[in-house]
């Protein structure tokens, strides 16, 4: 999508109100040039917002002392002594990577804790990536039984969030 005009270069609101419209609408690129002023916003064209997978072998756990994520996922020694039960749950994975967040902002309320309950649309968290904040949304029906990453810390691509009881 390409806009061509001829008025006053766009302020900052402006551009940040752009950048929201874009990241909501699905647009996968928008294009805009006025006379001194161009800006381009380019977003993956196979955006989806949120992967929900269940997993038929046993989800690894962290342990009680939260340990960094990137040693959790180097020891596959972890994944194999789950146990069997964890296999009931909806395990909710990063739909891309960047910056986990479980608030909108500093002293807001956290989206989603342990023990509340999903219905498909809810906002369950954030992931900044590049600057963009993504709203990640729930696509299941259940009830949080573990977040699994900590508030601010970064997210790789299918890296488990979430675990949901669909019962």
């Amino acid at each position: 999508m390409a806009v061509k005009q001829d008025q006053a270069p766009m302020n900052l609101t402006q551009i940040q109100d752009l950048i929201k419209f874009v990241a909501k609408s699905g647009v996968s690129e928008v294009e805009i040039e006025q006379k001194d002023f161009k800006i381009t916003i380019k977003t993956p064209s196979s955006k989806k917002e949120v992967q929900v997978f269940t997993s038929p072998a046993p989800v690894a756990l962290p342990a009680p002392v939260a340990a960094p994520a990137a040693a959790q996922a180097a020891t596959p020694a972890a994944a194999a002594s789950a146990p069997a039960t964890d296999s009931k749950y909806i395990t909710i994975k990063a739909p891309m990577i960047g910056t986990f967040y479980r608030a909108a902002g500093p002293g807001k309320p956290i989206f989603v804790n342990v023990g509340d309950e999903l219905k498909p649309g809810k906002t369950i968290c954030i992931i900044e990536a590049m600057k963009l904040f993504n709203e990640i949304e729930s696509e299941v029906t259940g009830k949080i039984v573990k977040v699994l990453v900590d508030d601010a810390k970064p997210v790789e691509y299918d890296q488990p969030l979430f675990l949901v009881d669909p019962s």
